[in-house]
């Protein structure tokens, strides 16, 4: 297994059952406590640096990370695949992590699309040793379109939930979400990142960096899956 330039993360392959192999990156700190499944979004894949961001700022706060590519993604397409094909991904991901951290709690999700693609995959039947889901910007419906419909399989998945959502986020409009957070109780927790949006970017006016909200985010789910642990 090698290491991109820059990245600290193994590369690794997964064979999705109907799609061939996927490329994946495992990363690992020292004295990891759990470890989670990060699908990325519809339209930037692992490799992007935000998703490297992501998984080099949850090693910091003792989180391994599992990345990896949807089937379209690995074949540089950018129409996503149908949810079947997503949700099998997911799957293969998830037992590999199973397989390289056998010892650690393991939680799955992941960015906007990737998320959602990975609750489907639990309402459906749940995976294998997840104890909940780690949704970092829930795509709730699209930019202009607010509705709930989205929201629905959610009510089938069992185990505890984290959204992690900007308050400006356009993809999730926070009167809706909390309804629907309100449904799901006791199992899901808001946990809110002012002033951020969809991206969790902040304005200048905030006083604070994105780089700074990041971590910030991060630290705080980190410590939910310590407890959920």
């Amino acid at each position: 297994m090698t290491s991109a330039v820059g990245d600290p993360a193994q590369h690794l392959t997964l064979e999705v059952p109907g799609a061939g192999v996927v490329s994946a990156r495992w990363q690992r700190p020292q004295e990891p406590y759990a470890c989670y499944v990060l699908a990325h979004g519809a339209g930037a894949g692992m490799e992007h640096p935000a998703m490297r961001e992501l998984a080099t700022g949850l090693a910091a706060n003792g989180v391994a990370t599992l990345r990896f590519q949807f089937p379209y993604m690995e074949r540089g397409s950018r129409r996503p695949d149908p949810p079947p094909l997503c949700h099998a991904a997911v799957r293969a991901a998830v037992a590999c992590a199973a397989g390289l951290a056998p010892q650690l709690a393991l939680f799955a999700g992941g960015r906007s699309f990737g998320g959602r693609m990975t609750s489907q995959a639990q309402a459906l039947e749940p995976l294998a040793r997840v104890r909940a889901l780690v949704f970092l910007g829930f795509p709730l419906h699209p930019a202009g379109a607010p509705g709930v419909q989205r929201a629905a399989h959610l009510d089938d998945v069992r185990v505890p939930m984290l959204f992690v959502q900007g308050s400006r986020d356009t993809l999730a409009t926070a009167p809706l979400l909390d309804q629907v957070l309100a449904r799901l109780q006791p199992r899901a927790q808001l946990q809110r990142v002012e002033g951020a949006d969809h991206s969790f970017h902040v304005a200048a006016r905030s006083g604070l960096t994105d780089a700074q909200v990041r971590a910030a985010l991060l630290r705080d789910a980190a410590a939910w899956m310590v407890r959920h642990s």
